[in-house]
């Protein structure tokens, strides 16, 4: 059975960061691209961040220079290092591992950018 499980979301300031973490069981986790997604309330789903089984990265550009994302195959576990965070950075945030043509998503965890 394969989960995905996030945490690490909570509010935070305007400017503050947040890491988010996404453990991964039930796949060959070294084998997957993983990706970092978000929901805006009323909004659809959208990328974030990946990083492929060989660690090239790609950002959307409304975070690029801000948001990290790293992995780490030991632990079956990605990393979202989000920095300088602006309210509109507001969302549900979803881990997706992919493998091939076979998807996977996480329950997601909320992140509130607000003073």
């Amino acid at each position: 059975q394969v989960q995905l499980v996030e945490s690490g979301g909570g509010l935070v300031q305007p400017g503050g960061s947040l890491r988010l973490s996404c453990a991964a069981s039930g796949i060959i986790f070294r084998d997957n691209t993983m990706g970092w997604y978000r929901q805006p309330p009323g909004k659809q789903r959208e990328l974030v961040a990946v990083i492929t089984s060989g660690g090239t990265t790609n950002y959307a550009d409304s975070v690029k220079g801000r948001f990290t994302i790293s992995r780490d195959n030991a632990k079956n576990t990605v990393y979202l290092q989000m920095n300088s965070l602006k309210p509109e950075d507001t969302a549900d945030y979803y881990c997706h591992a992919r493998r091939r043509v076979t998807g996977y998503w996480g329950q997601g965890t909320q992140v509130t950018v607000s003073s």
